[in-house]
């Protein structure tokens, strides 16, 4: 299945990025792509990877996440995923791609995780 690429501010700063489809080395150019060009109209501050389309995952598809998370970190931003279907996670569970505290399992318990934050920084100041 080849991949498709969207994505959608989901508030200032905060971009959903959804591939839906195998994402593999023959595929990964899709996704890099995307992002190329979502960098260059905006610098987000955080993006979501919402994995719920994507039924494969090769390890050019974990370096082109893994990269995008790295150009966040640059900048003070953050990288999140969501929607991880059970053999996506897996193989981010044997290469410890991602910190497990930024996977999530649905955008609801992300959106549940991002208010709980931002009500502590508000207590806090």
């Amino acid at each position: 299945m080849p991949l498709e690429v969207s994505s959608k501010e989901k508030e200032p700063g905060v971009c959903v990025v959804q591939p839906v489809g195998s994402l593999d080395s023959n595929t990964y150019m899709i996704l890099q792509e995307h992002l190329h060009t979502l960098f260059a109209q905006s610098c987000p501050d955080i993006i979501i990877f919402d994995m719920e389309g994507v039924n494969f995952i090769s390890s050019m598809g974990v370096r082109v996440i893994v990269k995008t998370g790295k150009r966040l970190r640059e900048k003070d931003g953050k990288l999140l995923v969501s929607n991880l279907r059970p053999q996506i996670r897996m193989v981010f569970d044997i290469i410890r791609a991602l910190p497990p505290e930024r996977i999530f399992t649905s955008l609801q318990e992300l959106d549940d995780y991002l208010a709980h934050m931002q009500r502590k920084t508000v207590e806090k100041g």
